[in-house]
């Protein structure tokens, strides 16, 4: 290679480790695909204005965190975002420089401003002037070692794998002789020179280029974006490892990784873009510093932000629904989604004595699960939280060990079968002899026909299985945080949900969030289990909780994709209730019918609903249903707030009744708040993230799609993994389905209970002081009180008028 001689600079391990740190720090978490949960793109710029992630991310990456202008623009002419939302939003921001009225607002939402553009890497600067695309090259590269590196049981030829990542690539990149083919010289041998110990290939590197210590935060954390979703799987592998008090280096070699590479493509080409380089070093010296664009930009989205709200809160002024019936019928409760909105209205439209309720989907049991015939832990509770307990499906008895062993061997041979067909001289074979057996299956999966049946295991139950003691206090836990305390129908539901979907590698993503990206029907029948158990009972009763003889807890399943419910009626349900069993399998087919009606007329090719349960089983369909796209509130209140109001499936609905919670400290407000509003806001901000910025936060055309490793998808067959959400998860191929708002979070609480949480848990307390969520108080109406206006402090909220009961899905 060609030697050039950068600047000298002082290298500063400890301040280097440190900037290492922050960088991987700013990088969000990716889960792999077969628990994939929602994850918040801007998890780490939750201390900070999104004007200043916009200033941060346009100099790393080059992205966007907001829509173009012509997106405000439109709907401002609408009419869809008022003259009021502007002016709040203007009124409401924190910046000197910000337009000076609502006129020169929308002339600025009038104009075009420059596409973001991210200070040039050595590697860009190189692919211009050597005319080579050596940017995409070390993707690529990358991607090529990453994909056997990260491989979780895809490949039938195994890499063999150090389990440390720098170590690993060392030896790969040292026979890999595509960049030496490409033009750079001697690229191994500069590998192979490089230190043992990443953070010194680290330092060598960062002296190498010169980089000054006020520039390092901002190079690292561009180099671990330009990774994509390899350098978010590495903040995973972390993320896991201080879950349990351990820690990962694997983000911190791949950093090593990247830097590698640019010090050697400036080794080789740096006497050609060493002036260039400077400029880059500097800008990335320079302070970050917000600009009027990014400025009017956050101005803009708080407005549209605003309209949403405004449109919600029309809903919630409107004249309230008429009382139910005192005594219920069947009380069902339902995961917090907002695709349980659509069938929780149906199913009320039924009977006045049914009722539902909202509360997270994993009902307060947090298990590993362990299925028959497996040995995967899957952690089937919030990401947010560690493991409380174990649980499986296999008992002490011969006939349940022998089921166990059969399902093993059955695996197994599926497994050895499948390295048949795949492998690289038997497939050859087997295709030609085996290729006509398959014509059936192949018309029957191309065109959908025929059923499928689900299968849901053996009955799940806890290892070891808890004193009663800790029972009744779990049993309290729940029911208390779900308000129910009192006034038991004969028969309540515990409802978890699923969706079932054919050829989709995102398919856990549409699975319960709350319960790590499976379905929530394991922690639906060990939450009925426990409630019905007779000993957790009686202790209930002298712990101030009641509950009849009579009520039954039912476990269910929700399949969101067919709105198919089953219910798990065998868990204890005695003989003598298969008749009300029956009645209530009725309703909830009758509510099916209905939210497949309403769902229908949203979904692409489509039209009728019976068409949707089809959907399910087509191979070919890119969008079976729209997930969680159109999340826009987050509804902490009593179900009479909402009952009977058109919500569109836009709304997160949990039962609180801050009077109970009362006596109690207001726990369950903190719980809320700490918890699932987190969650949502995961939820909101990915599905944002992906409409903004889909280059970055999204995965990209399902149609183009290669799994690798098992644990992700590359668009097309090279580059950076692609993480975040198809676009056919947020667009239908001529509009949005998603409208890029972030979240805003209801709650009928007094004010300053909501203040000593925030005062609290202080990282909550950033998310609505900065704008990523939005906080407003309901009257015990259902009516806003008090918008959250930053700093602990609250302004009055107006309320609309309305004469009739607006639709929330316009």
């Amino acid at each position: 290679m060609t030697q050039v001689k950068p600047p000298p600079v002082h290298v500063d391990r400890v301040q280097i480790a440190g900037a290492v740190d922050r960088a991987i720090r700013a990088i969000p978490p990716a889960w792999p695909l077969a628990a994939t949960v929602a994850v918040n793109p801007f998890l780490a710029r939750a201390g900070e204005r999104l004007a200043v992630t916009a200033a941060r991310l346009r100099r790393a990456a080059g992205i966007r965190v907001t829509m173009p202008r012509r997106w405000f623009r439109d709907r401002i002419a609408s009419g869809r975002i008022s003259d009021r939302d502007l002016a709040d939003a203007l009124f409401s921001s924190r910046y000197a420089d910000k337009p000076v009225d609502v006129a020169a607002l929308k002339a600025c939402a009038s104009e075009a401003p420059e596409p973001p553009t991210a200070i040039p890497t050595v590697a860009r600067l190189v692919s211009r002037i050597a005319r080579t695309d050596w940017e995409g090259i070390v993707a690529d590269r990358i991607s090529a070692w990453a994909s056997a590196q990260f491989d979780r049981g895809q490949a039938l030829w195994r890499m063999p794998r150090n389990k440390q990542a720098w170590p690993s690539w060392r030896v790969w990149a040292i026979h890999d002789l595509t960049p030496e083919i490409l033009g750079l010289d001697a690229f191994a041998a500069f590998v192979e020179e490089m230190p043992v110990d990443p953070l010194e290939a680290i330092c060598r590197s960062v002296a190498g280029l010169a980089i000054p210590g006020e520039a390092l935060d901002g190079y690292f954390e561009q180099i671990l974006w330009g990774m994509g979703g390899w350098a978010q799987l590495a903040r995973y592998e972390l993320w896991q490892a201080e879950l349990g008090g351990d820690t990962s280096g694997t983000a911190r070699d791949l950093l090593a990784i990247g830097l590698v590479w640019e010090a050697a493509l400036f080794t080789r080409y740096g006497h050609r873009v060493d002036g260039q380089w400077a400029e880059s070093r500097a800008a990335h010296a320079q302070p970050l510093t917000p600009g009027r664009s990014d400025v009017v930009d956050e101005i803009l989205q708080d407005a549209a932000d605003r309209s949403a709200a405004r449109h919600l809160e029309l809903l919630l002024a409107g004249p309230a629904p008429d009382a139910r019936a005192l005594q219920p019928a069947v009380q069902a409760v339902f995961c917090i989604d907002v695709r349980s909105e659509v069938f929780r209205r149906a199913f009320e439209s039924l009977d006045p004595a049914i009722r539902t309720s909202g509360f997270a989907g994993f009902f307060g049991i947090s298990p590993r699960h362990r299925c028959i015939g497996s040995n995967v832990d899957e952690q089937r509770f919030p990401v947010l939280l560690t493991a409380a307990g174990a649980s499986t499906e296999v008992g002490s008895s011969k006939g349940e060990i022998d089921a166990d062993t059969r399902m093993r061997y059955a695996g197994r041979a599926r497994r050895a079968w499948r390295r048949f067909r795949m492998a690289a001289v038997s497939s050859f074979a087997f295709v030609e002899a085996m290729g006509p057996v398959y014509a059936a299956k192949l018309f029957v999966d191309s065109f959908h026909a025929g059923t499928r049946r689900r299968d849901f295991g053996e009955r799940p139950r806890l290892v070891p299985n808890p004193d009663d003691e800790r029972k009744a206090e779990a049993a309290e836990r729940i029911l208390r945080a779900m308000s129910m305390t009192h006034d038991f129908a004969r028969i309540v539901l515990l409802v978890g949900h699923g969706a079932s979907v054919t050829n989709n590698p995102h398919a856990s993503a549409l699975q319960c969030g709350a319960c790590g990206g499976y379905s929530g029907d394991v922690n639906a029948r060990l939450a009925a289990a426990l409630l019905n158990d007779p000993q957790v009972r009686l202790a209930l009763r002298a712990r101030g909780v009641t509950v009849p003889e009579e009520t039954l807890f039912v476990a269910a399943l929700h399949d969101t994709t067919t709105d198919d419910v089953t219910l798990f009626g065998a868990d204890g349900a005695a003989p003598q209730r298969a008749k009300e069993l029956q009645r209530v399998r009725e309703w909830l087919a009758a509510a099916g019918k209905l939210a497949r009606a309403e769902r229908a007329t949203r979904l692409p090719r489509c039209g009728r609903g019976k068409d949707i349960p089809a959907r399910a089983r087509d191979w070919a369909e890119t969008r079976p249903e729209w997930g969680l796209a159109g999340c826009q509130a987050f509804i902490a209140a009593p179900r009479g707030r909402t009952i009977g109001r058109n919500l569109a499936g836009r709304a997160f609905l949990h039962d609180y009744d801050f009077r109970k919670d009362a006596e109690n400290g207001y726990g369950v407000l903190e719980l809320i708040l700490t918890a699932p509003v987190v969650v949502a806001s995961w939820i909101s901000l990915q599905y944002f993230g992906s409409c903004v910025a889909p280059e970055a936060f999204g995965a990209g055309n399902k149609l183009l799609h290669n799994v690798v490793g098992g644990v992700g998808v590359l668009e097309g067959n090279s580059g950076p993994l692609r993480t975040g959400l198809p676009w056919q998860s947020v667009h239908d191929g001529r509009d949005f389905v998603h409208e890029p708002v972030r979240l805003t979070v209801y709650v009928e609480a007094p004010t300053d209970a909501i203040a000593r949480v925030l005062a609290k848990h202080g990282q909550v307390r950033e998310l609505f002081d900065n704008g990523w969520l939005h906080l407003v108080v309901l009257d015990d109406a259902g009516r806003p009180a008090a918008r959250y206006a930053g700093q602990l402090k609250w302004q009055a909220a107006v309320v609309p008028s309305t004469t009739g009961n607006p639709d929330f899905s316009t």
